[in-house]
């Protein structure tokens, strides 16, 4: 009597090639599964980032749209004068005005106000980088918010570099890489509520514009 093929087993070979097959499929399973996840991390990565230049965009859009005047512009910080709301006085106050800063090596994108209730008048000529404290006078402490906190190359630039209280137009330029490929990022902001008319000949605001 004949035994069956079940009853007589695998051969060796057989059994070789079946364990070559599930090592080669297994791996390109593992391979798969490496893939997957290296195409959403870079998705996540990259998902993060441009939520980051949107609300920066949204955010400092926001605000040099509204604000008054561009007070001090330099390579690694520029000052605006956001608004006549804290006294309504028709003066600079130090809780008016906001820095949009770079740092040194222009690597990251931050806003600064000053929590002060410091009501003195400043004169815009007495406006300088953030960097040099000369704000000291006025408020002991700084608020920052940061809005892109991984950037590179970021530049500041204005239709009157010369002259920032007579600039209308900011431009912010930026790099940001995503998933290995560095993209470049503009925000550039025109300012509807410039307030060039209460500026006297010598760059002073006046104390109305009668």
């Amino acid at each position: 009597m004949r035994k069956t093929r079940c009853e007589n087993g695998f051969t060796l070979v057989e059994l070789l090639l079946a364990l070559i097959i599930t090592v080669i499929i297994t791996s390109a399973v593992a391979t798969l599964a490496s893939a997957l996840n290296s195409a959403n991390a870079a998705t996540d990565d990259t998902s993060r980032k441009q939520a980051h230049v949107r609300f920066a965009a949204l955010r400092i859009s926001e605000m040099i749209r509204h604000c008054r005047l561009v007070c001090f512009a330099g390579p690694d910080d520029f000052a605006v004068w956001r608004a006549d709301d804290k006294y309504d006085d028709g003066q600079i106050n130090i809780g008016e005005l906001v820095y949009i800063e770079t740092g040194p090596v222009h690597d990251y994108l931050r806003i600064c106000e000053f929590p002060s209730s410091d009501s003195t008048a400043i004169n815009p000529g007495s406006i300088g980088s953030l960097a040099t404290n000369w704000w000291s006078v006025y408020s002991n402490d700084i608020n920052y918010i940061e809005v892109i906190p991984q950037c590179s190359n970021v530049q500041f630039c204005f239709d009157e570099p010369g002259s920032p209280l007579n600039s209308r137009l900011v431009s912010i330029l930026f790099d940001v890489v995503e998933n290995n490929i560095t993209r470049q990022y503009q925000i550039n902001v025109t300012l509807r509520s410039w307030a060039g008319n209460l500026l006297d000949g010598s760059g002073n605001i006046v104390s109305d514009d009668d």
